[in-house]
């Protein structure tokens, strides 16, 4: 899962959400130097990459960006999950996704000390650009796809993803609600964490 859904996968606690934030840029055993709730953040962080990267659903979704994108292909889909999240937002939670991005932004700035240089440096504009909220619309997802090619080794072919997505839309989209439901339950069940869907 991409930014977004590791956010919104914290629940409520500030601590939680900041060491799922920074996962992917914590290596190793170095979560123990971080206080116990962030270290928990980071440890939640890598069980739902190890869920996603080994569901069956997550290994379907990646079919349609496989000639372009090889063994990068689950990356794509993580932005993917993403841009369905935001674009259902109301669907997953009371908040509006405008909202949630300012919330995650001032808890993230109130612990900045804490995030790792590279956290540090990209933070500004993903704010300053909205990223979150701009992952609604294919534009968007886009976009964010283009510029993670731009710094990464991710193959630059961000108009291919953009193609798939639209060919394979509806399949995509049935895809990650399936997916979700199951993702949810699986943190809610794990780590014990609440999340409150609109129709609870």
């Amino acid at each position: 899962m991409n930014y977004l859904a590791h956010l919104y996968l914290s629940g409520e606690s500030e601590k939680l959400l900041v060491g799922n934030f920074i996962g992917d840029y914590v290596k190793g055993k170095k979560y123990l130097q971080y206080p116990k709730e962030i270290s928990r953040g980071i440890i939640l962080h890598r069980h739902i990459d190890s869920f996603t990267d080994q569901h069956t659903l997550h290994k379907a979704a990646k079919l349609p960006f496989k000639d372009d994108f090889g063994h990068y292909s689950g990356i794509i889909v993580d932005f993917i999950y993403d841009h369905f999240l935001a674009k259902n937002w109301n669907s997953y939670s009371d908040m509006t996704l405008s909202w949630f991005a300012k919330w995650t932004h001032s808890v993230l700035l109130a612990n900045f000390k804490q995030l790792p240089m590279r956290v540090q440096g990209f933070l500004p504009f993903l704010i300053q650009n909205r990223r979150l909220e701009s992952y609604a619309s294919i534009e968007g997802i886009t976009q964010a796809v283009k510029i993670m090619a731009k710094y990464s080794s991710l193959p630059s072919k961000s108009d291919k993803m953009q193609m798939a997505l639209l060919e394979n839309h509806d399949e995509l989209e049935a895809n990650f609600e399936a997916f979700m439901a199951e993702l949810i339950s699986y943190v809610r069940s794990e780590f014990e964490i609440k999340i409150n869907l609109p129709s609870q």
